[in-house]
């Protein structure tokens, strides 16, 4: 696979470090890494930066957090020669490439992202009215573009972040991709290929172009990811050149919906931290079994002899995530006929939580005995990202006009 294809398959997502991670991360978010981690080429990073921007009052706990969140993917099956693991702020070039797109991103693109003004009317206790809140939108489209990631893991919610850094690249690509020649470099370019691929190449651009027709574009852009006689820089005027534009110096990348996460929390609702609602990848045994012991239960059962309803119940939201056919049979017959109380209900949900983290929490264990461990871990992953990360920018420097040699 050649570099611009494998550019494509990158795969960019990270985690802000606000405590140890819990159940609702595991399966709304590293269930999902674990899959792709053998898929891509994956670069998952500590978004402590961006943990500043709704905690910057009080910075105590990025720090500690952030060598948590590490251990919990390393113990939830994360591997570091498969996936490359890194704090944000120890790859500056996210910060200088941040600033450079501020320069030409308008202002009105950022205060329309969706999250602004839901996150300021969530968290109202918060002031909020800072540049670094309302531009991390920004600082997110850095982290992807400094990669050319591909692909970017999100839920839904996340869906327009994606778009504005689509946006972001398209505008940059636009302004900084003429360079002088581009034209004629591009035909150049399309000779190297050798006749019968330039021949199809100009057909397709030509069906793009002309006729509007996306199933030739995307033809096209196949067409060069395989060919092997062309330049890194004549695969990216090519790609540009096929829609109109000049060089792709910044690709756009694509929203990789993840699985909506069914992991609700011990009161029935989404776990958050915010809700005071989780269960910890580390949370021993015995606090696994007195969150759930202590869960509400259907309302309408007062007492042991009382029908219930397990639709009413959020401890069946538990058996949905957790239980096989039988075992909710049973949960579904013995509640509405009383023939079992809730802390029966409960206890195969104890015994299942507590099996699924059982080697979770052993790895964790491990990696807190040997911390050099960990820090070698981020060290490595911070060395590789900064590589990558450096040549993007130094191509961004000099279509910028900043590179003085």
């Amino acid at each position: 696979m050649n570099k611009i294809a494998a550019e494509n398959n990158t795969v960019l997502s990270g985690m802000r470090p606000t405590g140890q991670l819990h159940l609702g991360h595991y399966h709304g978010v590293l269930k999902n890494w674990l899959n792709l981690q053998h898929e891509f080429k994956c670069f998952f990073f500590v978004a402590d930066w961006h943990a500043l921007t709704t905690h910057y009052e009080d910075p105590s706990i990025i720090s500690k957090s952030s060598w948590d969140v590490v251990i919990d993917w390393l113990a939830a099956g994360i591997n570091p020669n498969e996936a490359t693991i890194f704090f944000q702020s120890r790859v500056p070039e996210h910060a200088e490439l941040h600033l450079l797109l501020s320069m030409m991103t308008p202002l009105g693109w950022l205060e329309r992202v969706p999250s602004y003004k839901d996150m300021q009317e969530k968290l109202r206790e918060k002031d909020l009215d800072t540049y670094g809140f309302l531009g991390y939108p920004l600082l997110q489209s850095a982290d992807i573009l400094i990669y050319k990631a591909g692909q970017i893991p999100v839920g839904e919610d996340q869906v327009a972040h994606v778009e504005l850094t689509r946006e972001v690249a398209r505008r940059f690509n636009f302004l900084y991709g003429r360079e002088p020649g581009f034209e004629e470099k591009a035909e150049e370019a399309i000779k190297k290929m050798g006749k019968k691929n330039a021949k199809n190449y100009n057909n397709l651009r030509k069906k793009f172009q002309e006729e509007g027709d996306h199933e030739a574009l995307e033809v096209a852009r196949e067409l060069l990811k395989s060919q092997q006689n062309i330049t890194i820089a004549d695969q990216e005027r090519l790609y540009g050149y096929l829609e109109g534009g000049g060089r792709v110096i910044l690709p756009e990348p694509q929203s990789l919906l993840a699985p909506t996460s069914k992991m609700p929390g011990i009161d029935g609702q989404k776990m958050s931290k915010s809700y005071n609602n989780t269960i910890a990848l580390r949370e021993d045994p015995e606090s696994v079994e007195k969150k759930i012991r202590t869960m509400p239960t259907d309302t309408n059962r007062v007492r042991r002899t009382d029908p219930g309803d397990p639709a009413k119940c959020p401890v069946w939201q538990l058996h949905e995530v957790y239980s096989d056919d039988s075992t909710k049979e049973w949960v579904q017959n013995g509640c509405k006929s009383a023939g079992i109380g809730c802390i029966d209900c409960k206890m195969p949900v104890v015994e299942a939580i507590n099996k699924e983290l059982e080697p979770i929490r052993e790895r964790a264990n491990e990696y807190l005995e040997t911390p050099d461990i960990i820090k070698n871990v981020v060290a490595e992953g911070c060395e590789s990202a900064r590589d990558i990360a450096k040549d993007t920018l130094e191509e961004v420097r000099g279509v910028m006009g900043l590179s003085y040699r």
